[in-house]
């Protein structure tokens, strides 16, 4: 095994691990990023045909690199964001290896840590003092635990491994989950002319429009993708929250499942056991659509505050009005007998860090640590969702937090927390009560 010695080792090479990078070149500190595959594959890996960001291109700030497209209000497509992605690290140069998986980071007696990686010409290992794990956290896909006893004529895959309605067999499709993932794949079956079935959980939607203006373009401007987790009502439970579903397709819309059941889409609440083709399912499909669309109502009245508050004269609010009512709230539902022939698990990930010997982690397996900062002394973490922030785990707010860490690294912390300070206290008083509703 070739060992290698450096003063940082960035485990990841997707934006997170870049943006560390960036501000490691820019101050001089030695350092390699490992990349398991290629720098971003996951863009191009993980998402489907018709995949468009939800977040306006504006959003897709990286350090020394920002979108400078024609369209800043619109939404890229995967191959769009795949391509901006890969035009960042030849603008500065970073010392990444690809094709290099970590298989083991582990501390050193005599202080730092050693990370054994598999690449290209064998096993290597690197001698740190810092290390940054920036593979995200959603590395195993979640399935139920029941799935192995449906029948096994019916097909079953991850949203991670959807691309399009035409690589599916046909027949019907039940897609379980209604976060962005599983309300955007819906919505892309749907618009294929494909018959639907959505089970639907807890996640909230949100407007695309409001007051003539796209609602995370407001809500960026009212602060909350910069305020931190713990001023949030919860504190650290909103890392726990889910996503607001909406779309950018077509120039971004909202996404109401109400519409689609009006045009044909078939509703469920939320999946409880499966046997064979028999399903079970809680009767939740009432209250899930009305909690949806009282966010969705809770949102835009935060926003009218922040405009009335601000003076600004804009567009008038359009109220929103359910165009559909279930019946009842569907208990099962016969997999053969509603022509279904392929289920879709979009119900999210878990984190999987066995290969990090450190007891840095909680009974679920997630990192503990402040910002990013761990209790063992070097090991940080980067690119998760809510790190700090609502943009923690977006092209938004990854720069932010990349600075911090990089600063503890770099031994300017004390100038990135007084950045911090400054920006609280500049930030209007009225915010943290508007974001409970967005949480």
């Amino acid at each position: 095994m070739t060992t290698h010695r450096t003063t940082v080792a960035i485990v990841g090479g997707g934006q997170a691990g870049l943006a560390a990078s960036w501000f490691l070149v820019r101050d001089g500190v030695d350092h390699v990023v490992l990349e398991a595959g290629t720098a971003g594959h996951e863009w191009a890996d993980t998402r489907w045909d018709n995949f468009t960001l939800v977040t306006p291109n504006w959003h897709c700030r990286l350090p020394g690199y920002e979108y400078a497209g024609p369209d800043p209000d619109g939404f890229m497509t995967r191959d769009e964001v795949v391509r901006w992605l890969a035009g960042y690290a030849p603008t500065f140069g970073p010392p990444l290896r690809e094709h290099t998986r970590v298989t083991s980071l582990a501390q050193r007696a005599e202080g730092g840590f050693l990370v054994e990686a598999e690449g290209p010409d064998g096993a290597e290992a690197w001698e740190v003092e810092h290390v940054v794990v920036a593979t995200g956290g959603y590395h195993v896909p979640v399935v139920p635990a029941w799935a192995p006893a449906l029948d096994p004529g019916i097909d079953q895959l991850h949203s991670a491994d959807y691309r399009s309605a035409s690589r599916l067999r046909p027949g019907g499709v039940l897609v379980v989950g209604s976060g962005q993932s599983g309300a955007q794949i819906a919505e892309d079956l749907h618009l294929e002319g494909r018959q639907v079935h959505l089970a639907i959980g807890d996640a909230p939607r949100v407007a695309r429009f409001h007051r003539g203006r796209d609602c995370m373009t407001w809500l960026a401007e009212m602060g909350l993708y910069d305020t931190p987790v713990t001023g949030y009502p919860g504190g650290l439970a909103a890392r726990e929250k889910t996503n607001h579903y909406v779309t950018g397709r077509d120039g971004g819309r909202d996404i109401d499942l109400r519409q689609f059941a009006a045009e044909g889409m078939r509703l469920y609440g939320r999946l409880e056991s499966g046997a064979g083709t028999d399903l079970a399912i809680a009767p939740t499909l009432r209250d899930a659509l009305d909690s949806a669309d009282d966010v969705y109502r809770s949102i835009c009245r935060d926003i009218d505050a922040h405009l009335e508050t601000q003076g600004l004269e804009v567009a008038p609010a359009e109220a929103y009005r359910p165009v559909w009512e279930p019946e009842a709230d569907p208990t099962g539902l016969d997999l053969a007998e509603a022509g279904i022939t392929t289920i879709i698990w979009a119900i999210g990930y878990r984190p999987d860090y066995r290969w990090v010997r450190a007891g840095v982690f909680d009974g679920t397996g997630r990192p503990t640590h402040t910002r990013g900062a761990t209790a063992v002394a070097g090991l940080h973490f980067l690119g998760l969702p809510w790190l700090h922030t609502w943009g923690s785990g977006r092209f938004l707010g990854v720069a932010a937090d990349a600075e911090h860490v990089t600063g503890i690294i770099a031994g300017r912390a004390g100038q990135a927390t007084e950045r911090a300070a400054d920006l609280a206290r500049r930030r209007s008083p009225g915010l943290l009560d508007a974001s409970a509703a967005v949480a």
